[in-house]
């Protein structure tokens, strides 16, 4: 009994050694984070942002505010938010990183920010994020040997704002970062597709994703955490009635898919609406 305890130990202790061996090892491994961009599109022809550098802000080193920040990527992206809609995304960066906890991600953003309406080009206005960046909290937590894929949606409906009767727009940022390991989806057809409906996520009355859908009628909302949801749908074209569907429930990292949409003519439910 006595051997048998002691080689039951001996096992255990060389388990745990070989245990605490891999974590030191992954502990000293670098992590590699990813950052993908989308969008929540706005009712605009094109909007066009100039991302000149993306840089992430590593927490231990967070004393000093121009200490600690890693730099993803220095190769300038021009990037035409409305292309990015229905689960497309452009790739920012990737980066090997110290294992550790990230709290900023910083955009630095060019002077070629565009917004176009019914063909008409219109110079966006950046001054903050120019000189500094714009950054934004994210708490990202890169471990050794692991991917971490940062998902930064901008929302390009809230992001432009006009400058009274100028003419003139201001680009004011509006953006949500998500861990995309951590969420989940919602996707589905609506018809008639000619519609051209706008496409909404809503959790406790806010609005926390959207999209348009396709010219097939197909929509994929990404990026939404664990929870209850509502999707909104809005035609864009005159004639149809909206239609909300409750209760959808997602859980990370499935895609929940509803049933077909049918949209009702205007006037078809008796009461004009």
């Amino acid at each position: 009994m006595r051997l048998l305890s002691y080689i039951s130990m001996l096992i255990a202790g060389i388990f745990l050694l070989a245990s605490c061996d891999l974590s030191d090892d992954l502990s000293n491994e670098p992590g590699t984070l990813q950052v993908f961009l989308t969008d929540a599109p706005g009712n605009y022809d094109e909007v066009w942002v100039d991302i000149q550098e993306v840089r992430v802000h590593r927490q231990a080193d967070a004393e000093e505010e121009d200490s600690g920040w890693r730099t993803i990527n220095d190769q300038p992206v021009r990037v035409d938010l409305l292309e990015l809609t229905n689960g497309n995304y452009e790739i920012l960066g990737e980066a090997e990183l110290e294992a550790g906890t990230y709290s900023q991600i910083r955009l630095i953003l060019g002077d070629q920010n565009e917004l176009v309406i019914d063909g008409e080009v219109h110079h966006l206005t950046t001054p903050s994020a120019q000189q500094s960046g714009l950054k934004l909290n994210i708490n990202a937590e890169i471990e050794g040997g692991e991917n971490y894929t940062l998902l930064l949606d901008f929302d390009a409906s809230r992001s432009i704002v006009r400058a009274g009767n100028s003419g003139k727009y201001i680009l004011k940022p509006v953006i949500k970062a998500v861990n995309l390991a951590q969420t989940g989806a919602i996707g589905g057809s609506i018809e008639p597709a000619e519609a051209l409906p706008w496409v909404y996520a809503i959790a406790n009355e806010d609005t926390l994703a959207g999209t348009q859908a396709t010219d097939e009628g197909d929509f994929l909302l990404i990026g939404l955490e664990n929870g209850t949801y509502q999707v909104s749908i809005v035609p864009s074209v005159e004639g149809y009635n909206s239609e909300v569907v409750s209760n959808i429930e997602v859980s990370a990292p499935d895609t929940t898919f509803i049933d077909t949409v049918t949209l009702s003519e205007t006037g078809s439910n008796g009461n004009g609406e």
